[in-house]
């Protein structure tokens, strides 16, 4: 999606990453409470505190091992989430999107608010898209983009002395994007080819010019500092809808958990220049089941403003995504019926985690 970047909020109707909500619920002021209010109190969470000593850790995978492919496997089967390193990604593009991040979540409230996300947006600033199932609200706020983020860049920082620092902001984001869409590519390649696919069984993920691109769409994540984190929630847990995700998250401040079947929830600690490759319910689908997606969550600190740099990847808008035909024999029959990202993510706007389940056959 990243090549085409005429598409913006206005066009987030015929976008496959569209996500219905019935209304957009705007962020809090966090620099004006110095309590948490009961808006954002969660019952404590010390239930359900990740392992300070956990059995296993979330797999650290260096993709110029010559083992990466099996042990990118092993993680896809039983964690759904992973790290990589030697991933090629430019560093110091890393650091410029964390850059640009800290610079727009630190603009005053009505300001940021100039940008607020529509009702039925995609694009602009505001709160996770999950927030509408749950009784109580995040500690977090995000700025979502598609392509170029020039239209709400110009609502953020509208006075002409703000232009270069603006265009900077853009420059930064919509080259962030093309490259990650490029890496996506490249896992959704590895994982696939993980299971003894080869790239002709998944030509689909880099159609043919003319065929219809594939679809990102980019989050900013803003975990700022809190009052009472033991009963505040940063990010609620869930799945992404997406086939994959990759994230960059600050190397400072650890914030990420994701959910382990007889562990528990487990830290996704950051590792210096390492991205998290997070499987989505597309991925699960895709693979019949092989491979999981990750049930994630993100807590918050007192001490220190958590951002993070989500990467959302999922297949060309009129693509079926089934599991695929390479992967289903008589002892392994489909498990799920074909749906488009845009259907899939209607059914999980309505019934949220109970959406896997109703596309099963």
């Amino acid at each position: 999606m990243s090549n085409n970047n005429s598409i913006s909020s206005k066009s987030f109707k015929t976008n496959p990453i569209h996500h219905h909500l019935t209304h957009e619920i705007i962020p809090l002021d966090f620099n004006s409470v110095p309590k948490l209010p009961d808006s954002h109190t969660w019952s404590t969470l010390t239930n359900s505190d990740p392992l300070n000593n956990p059995p296993e850790s979330v797999p650290v995978i260096d993709l110029f091992d010559p083992n990466a492919i099996s042990q990118v496997r092993r993680a896809c089967e039983r964690w759904g989430i992973f790290q990589v390193t030697n991933h090629g990604f430019p560093t110091d593009l890393l650091n410029e999107a964390e850059l640009q991040s800290r610079r727009l979540f630190s603009l005053p409230s009505d300001q940021k608010l100039r940008a607020v996300r529509s009702p039925e947006g995609l694009t602009g600033y505001g709160l996770a898209r999950i927030s509408s199932f749950f009784p109580k609200r995040m500690w977090s706020e995000g700025f979502s983009m598609v392509g170029s983020p020039a239209e709400h860049a110009r609502q953020l920082w509208q006075h002409d002395d703000d232009n270069d620092g603006r265009d900077y902001f853009c420059d930064v984001m919509e080259t962030y994007q093309k490259v990650m869409e490029g890496l996506a590519e490249e896992m959704v390649s590895l994982m696939l080819g993980s299971l003894g696919l080869t790239n002709k069984d998944t030509k689909w993920v880099k159609p043919k010019k003319g065929c219809g691109d594939a679809q990102g769409l980019l989050q900013l994540n803003s975990y700022p500092v809190c009052p009472d984190p033991t009963r505040a929630m940063g990010l609620a847990p869930h799945t992404d809808s997406s086939l994959l995700t990759l994230l960059y998250q600050s190397n400072s401040t650890s914030g990420l958990q994701v959910h382990r079947e007889g562990i528990g929830w487990v830290p996704v600690h950051p590792v210096n220049g390492a991205l998290v490759v997070n499987l989505g319910d597309l991925m699960h689908i895709l693979s019949n089941g092989r491979f999981k997606s990750a049930l994630h969550r993100a807590v918050v600190n007192e001490t220190h403003h958590r951002v993070s740099v989500a990467y959302f990847y999922g297949p060309p808008k009129d693509v079926k995504i089934s599991p695929l035909i390479q992967l289903t024999d008589y002892c392994h029959t489909s498990l799920y019926r074909p749906v488009t990202w845009k259907e899939y993510l209607d059914t999980k706007a309505t019934h949220f985690n109970r959406a896997l389940e109703l596309i099963k056959k």
